[in-house]
């Protein structure tokens, strides 16, 4: 605010350049922030959080390997779940902390992929399949049944994972690039 006195000692109250430059500084972030359409990655990240978690559960009545061991399933999983929410209300309330809050989270998200990614490669390359034995009635054993199903299950969370990893980078290489931009505007909220 800017204050004037006239020579008859009249006051004027002025809003200052500056404030009014940051203002509208702010709402083209806002602005800016929506074309990124964080929402619909979040919803996105979301709902691949949920698939993970979801696609794991008959890992537990499969035999014990180290994606189960290491639960890494779920913990990438609510990962997922807290990337995609954080980048929903992102786009309701998009100022310049909460945005380096999803970017810190991102990045962590972006690590327990890849993590999480050579965690399956692992455990797909050390439990081979085991061959089909036909039994009497031209079956084949139960082992080989749940072993293909659950190197079938990895696979898949294998590629979901790979699928999360590629919209979080996306969506953090995009609002970084925003971030960049507005970079000199760290005072977003009043």
């Amino acid at each position: 605010m800017a204050v004037s006195v006239s020579r008859d000692l009249s006051v004027t109250v002025t809003e200052e350049s500056n404030v009014r430059k940051l203002k509208d500084r702010q709402e083209s972030l806002q602005e800016s922030l929506r074309k990124g359409e964080p929402r619909a990655f979040g919803v996105s990240q979301v709902m691949l959080g949920i698939m993970v978690m979801t696609y794991s559960l008959p890992l537990l009545s499969t035999e014990s390997t180290e994606v189960v061991n290491f639960g890494v399933p779920w913990w990438s999983g609510i990962m997922f779940l807290v990337a995609g929410t954080l980048a929903i209300v992102l786009e309701k309330q998009a100022n310049m902390k909460l945005l380096l809050v999803w970017l810190t989270i991102s990045g962590t998200t972006i690590l327990v992929s890849l993590i999480a990614l050579i965690v399956y490669f692992v455990d797909i390359a050390k439990n081979p399949e085991i061959p089909c034995n036909m039994e009497p009635n031209d079956t084949c054993h139960f082992q080989h049944l749940a072993m293909a199903f659950s190197r079938g299950l990895k696979g898949c969370l294998l590629l979901l994972t790979l699928v999360q990893m590629t919209v979080c980078s996306t969506l953090s290489f995009n609002l970084y690039n925003q971030r960049r931009q507005f970079g000199k505007y760290l005072i977003v909220e009043e």
